[in-house]
C-alpha cells in the first residue's frame, strides 16, 4: 500500500497552527518542515531554560537537548532531528534520541522502502556511517557522500583510504580515495571516487572514478569499466536487469554509454542528470546540443523546445508515458511537459509532480514574492505566504495542498476540479 493511501483525502480546510503564536511561546523559532501527509508542521525552537526542541504544531517534544536542527520527515512520515546530549551528536526519531553519540552528524538519508535512518558521522577524528543507530566499526580520514540500498540493509560511501598531508599531490594521484561498502573497502585505489549507487536488488554499487590526471571512468563492485573517458557524470542502474548506464564525454563529445560501451548514437555538447522511467523502459537525460541550447532528450530523441539558461532534471510520469522539468530562459523560470513549455514565466519554479495517471502535472512557482500553484500549466488566483509541493491523492481525483497564509499553517485537499476552475 502506498503511504499516501491512508491519509485524510476528504475536501476541506484544516488550520492547524498559528504561527504567531507560536513565535510569541518561544524565543527563538527556526525554520519549519512540513509531514508528507501535512497533518505537522515543525521546526526547531529554543526553550525558556535554553533548551532546544523540536515543536509540533506548535507542541514541543518532551524531551529537551543542547542543540536541535534539521528536522527532516520520511516518505512514511517518521520525524528525524540532529541533536546534540552532553555535548555529543545524535538523531532523535519522533523525540527518541539513538543510543549511539558521535562528534558530529550530518545529512539524513532514508531509505527507499523508508524502514531505514542513515546519517553520515564523525568520531574520533574520522568518518563513517550510521544506520538505524549503529554506526560503522571503520571510519575513515574523509568521507564525501554516501547511499543506502533500495532495503537500508546496506550503505555505501565515497573515502578517503588513508590520511595524507594536503600537499602530498603525488601520493594522491597514488589513488588515495575508494568506496566502502557496510565499512569495508574496495580494494582498487583511485585518484577521486564520487556518488555510489545501489542496483535495486542492493548488491552492485556504482560509482564515478577518476584514474588518472585527466582520466575518468565508471566502477561497479569495484571493477572499473575497460574504457576511459574524458568525463563522466553520474552512473544509474536499469530497473529492468542491473545494467549501468552514465553519461560520459567521449572523443569529444557527450554520449550515453551502457556497461562500457555506446547505448545512444546522438554525441551532445552535454549530457546528464539521467532518469529512467519507473519501468525501466524509457531513460531521459538533460542535454545540451549545442553550446547556449538546453533541453531534454528522451530515448535519445532531444525536444524541439530549447531553453537558453537551463534545464533541470526530468521526471517521468508513473506511466512512463509523459516527462517534465523545470525550464529556465530569460532569467525566467517556467516548466516545460513532453517538450512544450507553458504559458507563463515565473520568479521561481520547483519540481513538478504527475497525477497517478498521468493526465495532470501541479507544481509550485513563485512570482512577486508569493507562492502559487500551476496545474495543467494554469495559474489558481490563489496565493500563499509559503507553500509546500503538492501532492494528488492515490486516485488523482483531489490534491493536498500545504500553506502558510495570514501566519496560519493550513491543510487543504481540493479537487482537481476546483483547481483547474
Amino acid at each position: 500500500m502506498k503511504a499516501c493511501e491512508s491519509w485524510d483525502w476528504q475536501a476541506g480546510k484544516k488550520v492547524l497552527a498559528d504561527l504567531a503564536q507560536i513565535r510569541s511561546s518561544y524565543p527563538r523559532v527556526d525554520e519549519s518542515v512540513v509531514s508528507p501527509d501535512g497533518e505537522r508542521i515543525v521546526a526547531p525552537v529554543k526553550k525558556d531554560d535554553e533548551a532546544f526542541t523540536i515543536a509540533v504544531n506548535g507542541e514541543a517534544w518532551p524531551e529537551s537537548f543542547e542543540l536541535c536542527w534539521y528536522p527532516r520527515f520520511s516518505r512514511l512520515g517518521r520525524l528525524t532531528a540532529l541533536v546534540r546530549i552532553d555535548d555529543e551528536w545524535t538523531v532523535a526519531v519522533e523525540g527518541e534520541p539513538w543510543e549511539a553519540r558521535f562528534e558530529y552528524v550530518w545529512n539524513t538519508v532514508f531509505s527507499a522502502d523508508d524502514q531505514a535512518i542513515a546519517v553520515a558521522c564523525k568520531r574520533d577524528n574520522a568518518y563513517g556511517v550510521a544506520v538505524d543507530d549503529k554506526a560503522w566499526e571503520e571510519i575513515f580520514p574523509a568521507m564525501r557522500d554516501f547511499c543506502l540500498s533500495p532495503d537500508g540493509s546496506k550503505a555505501a560511501a565515497t573515502v578517503q583510504v588513508e590520511a595524507r598531508k594536503e600537499a602530498d599531490v603525488s601520493g594522491f594521484f597514488e589513488g588515495a580515495w575508494s568506496v566502502a561498502v557496510d565499512g569495508k573497502l574496495w580494494d582498487p585505489r583511485f585518484v577521486n571516487v564520487w556518488n555510489p549507487a545501489f542496483s535495486a536488488d542492493g548488491k552492485a554499487v556504482a560509482t564515478e572514478i577518476r584514474t588518472d590526471r585527466c582520466e575518468y571512468s565508471i566502477a561497479v563492485n569495484a571493477e572499473p569499466w575497460p574504457a576511459r573517458f574524458g568525463c563522466v557524470w553520474e552512473p544509474s542502474f536499469d530497473p529492468r536487469n542491473g545494467s549501468v548506464v552514465a553519461p560520459v564525454r567521449h572523443e569529444g563529445s557527450w554520449r550515453m554509454f551502457k556497461d562500457g560501451e555506446p547505448l545512444w548514437a546522438r554525441s551532445y555538447n552535454q549530457l546528464w542528470q539521467i532518469r529512467f522511467s519507473p519501468d525501466g523502459s524509457r531513460l531521459a537525460a538533460i542535454a545540451s546540443t549545442e553550446f547556449g541550447k538546453w533541453t531534454i532528450a528522451v530515448d535519445d530523441q532531444p525536444w524541439t523546445s530549447f531553453f537558453s539558461d537551463m534545464v533541470l532534471a526530468p521526471l517521468f510520469s508513473p506511466d512512463g508515458k509523459r516527462v517534465a522539468a523545470v525550464v529556465k530562459a530569460g532569467n525566467r523560470w517556467s516548466l516545460a511537459v513532453d517538450g512544450v513549455p507553458v504559458s507563463d514565466d515565473f520568479d521561481m519554479a520547483w519540481d513538478p509532480v504527475f497525477s497517478p495517471c498521468g493526465q495532470h502535472v501541479a507544481a509550485k512557482v513563485e512570482l512577486g514574492g508569493r507562492y502559487l500553484i500551476l496545474v495543467d500549466g494554469k495559474k489558481r488566483d490563489q496565493s500563499y505566504d509559503k507553500l509546500w509541493d503538492p501532492v494528488f491523492s492515490p486516485d488523482g481525483s483531489h490534491v493536498l495542498l500545504r500553506y502558510v497564509e495570514d501566519d496560519k499553517y493550513c491543510r487543504h485537499v481540493m479537487p482537481i476540479g476546483e483547481l483547474l476552475g
